[in-house]
């Protein structure tokens, strides 16, 4: 169960100063639609696998998304358990075109589905 908390306003500033950079927000936008491996992302967004981990990485230590393995992958997704998540889910109904990315990869055969 989510509880909704009053975060301190260090926590706030610090989500809001990640989601406020155009990549980690498209990231984030594509992970409300669905989970997304590493290399799904370096497809979806033309940015190298080192510079989407670092994304990755920094939304990942401020506890925003988490991951799962899957064999050799990593899959990515929003942590729902966040104190701060429903401040990010709120700002996420603003991000649109998410779906329509992952519908267009999807139809181009360009969508890559780590196994």
């Amino acid at each position: 169960m989510i509880k909704d908390s009053a975060l301190e306003t260090v926590e706030v500033a610090q989500a809001l100063k990640l989601l406020g950079d155009k990549t980690r927000l498209t990231i984030m936008g594509l992970l409300n639609v669905r989970e997304c491996c590493v290399c799904e992302f370096v497809e979806m967004i033309q940015m190298s696998q080192p510079s989407v981990s670092q994304h990755l990485r920094k939304l990942r230590d401020a506890r925003l998304v988490k991951e799962t393995r899957k064999g050799q992958w990593i899959y990515y997704s929003i942590n729902q358990e966040y104190e701060g998540y429903p401040l990010v889910k709120d700002i996420l109904r603003y991000v649109k075109g998410a779906e329509e990315q992952l519908e267009a990869l999807e139809k181009a055969g360009l969508s890559i589905r780590c196994t």
